[in-house]
């Protein structure tokens, strides 16, 4: 059977299960881990994976699902004591703001009660588990039922996060993918103040003071920082695509030339050097990015056609990190 292109799918699972093509993103997983926040804001623009990106977190690690089998032989499975301690140990809560673009409020009101009452009916479990307090019993009713108020609505996702950390016993991972389409469509349409009064309660609520929270990570295209939508959220960190944080799980990170970096060629004694070059957002990370340009050049096979012409090649991973370089040699073809 072939390899199919992935073309419309950002449902990891799906793309996994149906034998398409997935250049590999799960090392984001283990740069996430690394570092020490509570809400990570990712921007990136339209098109650049960030959907297929945030359903990839969801599957590794939600509690509820196993998922050995999607994420065997992929970067991630390789670090063992990581995914003992991660991968589906989790109660996460994934939700996507996309489709929150109505032409008048009251559409798009309507629009994010349906999406809320989505959420309810794939956490549906809640409404029958012992461990969860009644009166938040009565408000997920009603917000699955699109009947809440405006107050239900603005604390949805602190109230269903709760909820699920007294079922599971777990604080949550929370996941919201497309953060600011609403804002952007309200400001399209004139009604970004009413919008914003929703907003503003319903995403800063959820990672302010939150106890039920383990941690956010929070995809768009924009940061809207002067409406304080991120304002009292601890430890809050952004990586927008200036920076170096993630570069290579998002959109295109390499030119594809089909060559490597830097190739020396020594026609006389038939000998020929190839340098894979990475940047290292920190000195720590340098050994890794070297290993990572050096699979780069085993994957895409950049030494065999050297060899038909040269009887050696020596092949190098370089990182570089500011003023520091850190070269390691792969390995001698003959």
């Amino acid at each position: 059977m072939s390899i199919r292109l992935p073309l419309g799918i950002d449902d990891f699972r799906k793309l996994r299960t149906s034998n398409c093509y997935y250049v590999d993103k799960t090392g984001l997983i283990e740069e996430l881990l690394e570092e020490t926040f509570s809400v990570n804001l990712i921007t990136r623009p339209r098109r650049f994976g960030k959907t297929l990106t945030m359903s990839m977190l969801s599957e590794f690690f939600d509690i509820r699902k196993d998922s050995r089998s999607i994420f065997e032989g992929l970067e991630i499975a390789a670090c063992t004591k990581l995914c003992e301690q991660w991968m589906n140990q989790w109660p996460v809560l994934f939700l996507t703001l996309k489709d929150i673009q109505g032409s008048t409020f009251e559409e798009a009101y309507d629009l994010l009660q349906f999406t809320i009452s989505s959420l309810c009916m794939e956490h549906d479990y809640l409404e029958a588990s012992e461990k969860v307090k009644n009166a938040d019993k009565i408000r997920f009713t009603r917000l699955l039922n699109q009947n809440g108020t405006s107050s239900d609505l603005k604390t949805a996702l602190v109230v269903l996060m709760r909820m699920m950390e007294a079922h599971h016993g777990k604080p949550v991972i929370l996941l919201v993918d497309e953060y600011d389409v609403p804002l952007a469509k309200a400001s399209d349409h004139g009604y970004y103040d009413a919008m914003l009064n929703i907003m503003r309660s319903f995403l800063g609520m959820a990672w302010k003071t939150n106890a039920s929270l383990q941690f956010a990570v929070i995809t768009g295209c924009l940061h809207i920082a002067k409406e304080s939508i991120f304002t009292g959220a601890n430890n809050f960190v952004s990586r927008s695509i200036s920076d170096l944080w993630y570069n290579r799980y998002f959109g295109f990170s390499e030119q594809g030339t089909g060559r490597a970096d830097i190739l020396v060629k020594d026609r006389q004694n038939r000998r020929a050097i190839l340098i894979e070059t990475k940047r290292s957002r920190t000195e720590a990370h340098m050994p890794k990015d070297c290993q990572i340009a050096l699979k780069q050049i085993r994957q895409r096979q950049y030494a065999g056609p050297l060899l038909k012409g040269y009887q050696t090649v020596l092949c190098y991973g370089a990182a570089f990190f500011e003023k520091k370089c850190l070269i390691k040699l792969e390995s001698e073809h003959t």
